[in-house]
């Protein structure tokens, strides 16, 4: 990879990182511009809020501002929207929920105020769709009153159907956002088995959503959805959402996790956010709520194209191409799957970062350049350690009592000689024990060479 070139704005960063990890982060905060560093360090310092949580979750609140405004361009006819699933992985009370609503409070704000003045529209509405023709004509009503629409950017626990009528009202996008995943994913299939699932897969890929309603004459027909995802999930439940054919479809590799290495529960302090800091973070989130954009001729946005320098292409080619060599090596069917999905994911980091930099003045959002696509493989390297981690805990959390014991008892390095000598000792047979360490190359065991072995 190249050199990484030594600028202020870097070495502010680099130094802010460094400030952050000793607080115990391990997410990438030097992708943000420093204004917004500043302001996830702070919220830490007087809430003791974990950095990797309120991070994450000010990474999804810019993606939510950006919604279909903004495209990337890889080549012609290759586009990206900003689209991330995002999940907060961690146990009970390791303060997930919190810095998630911090960063979502502007769209919380937004979306309530728009609710209180869809409500006065819809009693006008009703109040002149109850008046008779001629009534209308002596008040100087419109002879087919037209229903408001509300403007909302959250939504919560809703049925594909019900998302995609109200996303067809609010064609700049809309955010999924649970407090608690697990519901989320639980009421896949309610209705139709199988059919939710490949619903959210398709979102993913921004694929045309056309929606049947009942009793209705015509589709919801949305043309480019935009509909990223955002909340928490207890570790422990994360099997969960391994079950039934999400292993094995990819909807588990479209996942992003955040679970920090060290889950200690808050500390109190006596400081407290200042209404400067909050007052500064809707600013930000604001400018983009209100962001200009523009329509074609058929009422749907026409999105801005953001583009790579020449230089900025190269870089990400180069990792790209690092990236392909990993994965060509890669014995683990699992991880294999994620790390395919990252060199999409990459490229929406990099959309994510620049129109980031761009909301704080650090540079335009025309075109992506190599400081982008550097912070946007740092980011990327950052998701490659926490599916990594997610995957070990989930494969540890399915097996036996008896299985766990002999993993934690297995030394890095091990023979098959030793592992059926642990194995023993724990009262698990040679023959069950050979069979468990085949079923778990590429999982919890990489084979090195006949006979060797390490743990993952």
């Amino acid at each position: 990879m190249e050199e990484k070139t030594i600028t202020p704005e870097g070495i502010i960063n680099k130094a802010m990182d460094m400030n952050m990890s000793f607080a115990g982060a391990e997410f990438s905060v030097g992708i943000f511009p420093s204004q917004i560093q500043h302001i996830i360090y702070e919220v830490y310092e007087c809430q003791s809020y974990p950095i990797d949580y309120t991070a994450a979750s000010m990474l999804a609140a810019i993606v939510v501002g950006i919604g279909n405004t903004h495209l990337i361009q890889m080549k012609q006819g290759w586009v990206e929207s900003a689209i991330l699933f995002v999940a907060l992985v961690g146990r009970p009370g390791a303060n997930k929920s919190h810095p998630l609503s911090f960063a979502m409070k502007p769209f919380i704000d937004f979306d309530y105020r728009q609710n209180l003045e869809f409500g006065k529209l819809y009693a006008k509405y009703e109040q002149n769709i109850s008046l008779s023709k001629k009534e209308r004509q002596e008040t100087g009503v419109d002879e087919f009153p037209q229903e408001p629409i509300r403007k909302r950017f959250l939504v919560s626990d809703i049925t594909p159907e019900g998302l995609s009528y109200i996303h067809a009202q609010n064609k700049r996008g809309l955010c999924l956002w649970s407090d608690e995943l697990s519901a989320w994913f639980k009421n896949f299939n309610r209705y139709n088995n199988g059919s939710e699932e490949q619903f959210w897969l398709s979102v993913f890929s921004a694929k045309t959503i056309i929606s049947d309603r009942k009793h209705a004459k015509s589709s919801v027909f949305i043309t480019r959805p935009f509909i990223p995802v955002i909340g928490a999930i207890q570790k422990n439940i994360l099997n969960d959402l391994a079950r039934g054919d999400r292993s094995i479809n990819g909807f588990i590799d479209r996942i992003l996790f955040i679970m920090p290495p060290i889950q200690q529960k808050a500390r109190w302090n006596d400081k407290n956010i200042s209404g400067d800091l909050e007052s500064e973070w809707h600013t930000l989130i604001n400018r983009l709520i209100n962001m200009e954009y523009s329509l074609d001729e058929n009422n749907e946005i026409h999105p801005s194209i953001v583009t790579f320098s020449e230089e900025a292409r190269k870089l990400l080619y180069q990792w790209q191409h690092q990236h392909a060599e990993l994965c060509d090596s890669m014995g683990n069917e699992t991880l294999l799957g994620i790390y395919c999905k990252l060199k999409i994911y990459i490229i929406r980091f990099c959309l994510v970062i620049q129109i980031a930099r761009w909301l704080c003045g650090e540079c335009g959002k025309v075109q992506v350049d190599t400081e982008t696509v550097q912070r946007a493989i740092q980011l990327t390297e950052y998701f490659k350690q926490t599916a990594t981690r997610v995957q070990n805990l989930m494969n540890e959390t399915a097996l036996t009592s008896q299985q766990q014991s002999i993993l934690f008892q297995l030394p890095e390095l091990f023979t098959t000689a030793q592992g059926v000598e642990i194995a023993a000792r724990q009262g698990m047979k040679e023959r069950a024990f050979k069979e468990f360490l085949s079923k778990s190359i590429g999982t919890l065991f990489q084979k090195d060479r006949h006979g060797e072995y390490r743990k993952v």
